[in-house]
């Protein structure tokens, strides 16, 4: 973690809505192509970095984008979940995904055809914890009675859920399971793209009425232009988040902020 020294003590006001992490519990040493970082590069837990961004931040939307769900506990996520949502004022967007790199999925002991099945049910059994009054859940990988666990997140539905992912299943599980979607890509052609198979899914399964309109959250993976912005605000994106990545030096991750403070909205 790096300080940086504003004129005056504070930051400037950029107008940014949301702060988005993501995860690596662990990576492969060596590198293999499927990685997205080097085993060496440091990646801070999410729930732990947005912990510290509520702690100085009133306004700003705390996301994860995204947490690989099937390698955490739901119970024990759950009650992170609630915690930071509690301590926040209501401000977390939960962003799950079922992960995709194997190296990781075997170190941490989840077999990887086994993700997409322990991600449906633990996004079920957590919803259950928090919004049940006697919370209860009986699946394949986990199940519980006679608990409870508070306190219980700010929205009386849970937290807003973000699903994470490129694949089919993860477009239908967005629209059965999500209150939003978060996908990134080098552009705006990637996205339309993601929209489509978004579009499909809707036609595959059906979507609860209480999740409302599908969000979308889209990560430009380079520097987004004026131009880009604004196609993306014509595809119909919710929130734009963009990546400095791999800039390390805190005065340049400031001026990039900065610059994209400016993009049309």
């Amino acid at each position: 973690m790096v300080n940086t020294v504003y004129e005056n003590g504070n930051p400037p006001e950029l107008g940014y809505r949301s702060w988005w992490v993501g995860e690596h519990v662990v990576l492969p040493s060596p590198r293999t192509p499927a990685a997205p970082m080097e085993p060496t590069d440091p990646i801070l837990d999410p729930l732990v970095h947005l912990a510290y961004v509520a702690a100085v931040t009133e306004r700003l939307e705390l996301g994860t984008g995204i947490v690989i769900l099937p390698q955490r506990n739901p119970l024990v996520l759950a009650k992170q979940v609630a915690s930071l949502d509690v301590l926040s004022g209501g401000r977390l967007l939960l962003g799950v995904g079922a992960g995709y790199l194997e190296p990781e999925m075997t170190a941490v002991g989840v077999p990887m055809s086994e993700r997409g099945g322990r991600t449906d049910e633990y996004l079920d059994a957590m919803r259950a914890l928090w919004t049940q009054p006697a919370p209860s859940y009986q699946g394949r990988y986990v199940a519980f009675d006679s608990i409870d666990a508070h306190p219980r997140p700010v929205r009386a539905d849970g937290p807003r859920i973000v699903i994470g992912g490129h694949s089919p299943a993860a477009f239908r599980r967005a629209v059965a399971r999500g209150h939003g979607w978060f996908g990134n890509g080098d552009g705006p052609d990637d996205l339309a793209g993601h929209l489509a198979g978004l579009e499909k899914a809707a036609t595959e399964v059906e979507r609860p009425a209480r999740l409302g309109r599908l969000e979308i959250n889209f990560m430009q993976l380079s520097p987004v232009d004026a131009d880009t912005a604004r196609r993306y605000a014509d595809l119909g994106v919710d929130r734009l988040v963009v990546y400095p990545l791999p800039l390390e030096d805190p005065a340049e991750v400031t001026a990039f902020l900065e610059r994209h403070a400016d993009l049309p909205r």
